[in-house]
């Protein structure tokens, strides 16, 4: 018998925003993402890449906020709808992250309860084109539909883009880990509840 796929497609349209989000949680890193912002762009490619999840993501709206925000909301989603019960899945992961100057540390929980804490070290408003309050609230908007708890820190770092990459990329293999399949866990909820 051959597994069930994980893998969830949603969209969403308002009157500020049109949306698709395609996600493979057991994908190759393989991904096609045009979003209209290019920083936001390089943030999903990379998530993608590094947590080894197939991604499709076409997004337009009137305001990059907008896009930041609804982008990670429905990718959330998403990812929540792939996960199904969460049955046999880690649960939890963690990741340090070096790029160059900066290092980051992930934590998340794929446990049920949205939770966000971010400490991007970075004191400028803008980091390419995405206003840093867009990328923060990115990071909130995620954790909030994907029911994740995630915790994301900056340690040290100089270059503001560097700080930024690495934590993208510590988020994505933290999630790669907590999504992946347990052997031992077989079919059951990793919790002690019985249910997620």
């Amino acid at each position: 018998m051959s597994k069930p796929s994980r893998e969830a497609k949603l969209e969403r349209k308002t009157a500020e925003v049109e949306i698709s989000v395609w996600v493979n949680l057991d994908g190759k890193g393989e991904a096609y993402v045009d979003t209209g912002v290019k920083f936001l762009d390089h943030l999903l490619v990379t998530i993608a890449k590094h947590a080894l999840f197939d991604l499709t993501v076409k997004a337009k709206g009137d305001l990059k906020h907008h896009v930041c925000e609804d982008v990670a909301l429905v990718l959330g989603e998403a990812i929540s709808k792939a996960l199904r019960d969460r049955r046999g899945i880690r649960r939890f992961g963690f990741a340090y992250v070096p790029m160059d100057d900066s290092l980051a540390r992930a934590a998340v929980d794929l446990g049920g309860r949205p939770y966000v804490s971010l400490d991007l070290l970075v004191d400028q408003p803008q980091v390419e084109d995405i206003r840093v309050e867009d990328l923060k609230h990115f990071f909130a908007s995620l954790a909030q539909t994907s029911k994740s708890n995630i915790h994301l820190a900056v340690i040290y770092g100089e270059n503001s883009h560097h700080k930024i990459e690495a934590a993208a990329k510590a988020l994505a293999i933290a999630l790669k880990d907590a999504t992946s399949l347990e052997p031992r866990r077989k079919n059951a909820v990793p919790s002690a509840k019985g249910v997620i």
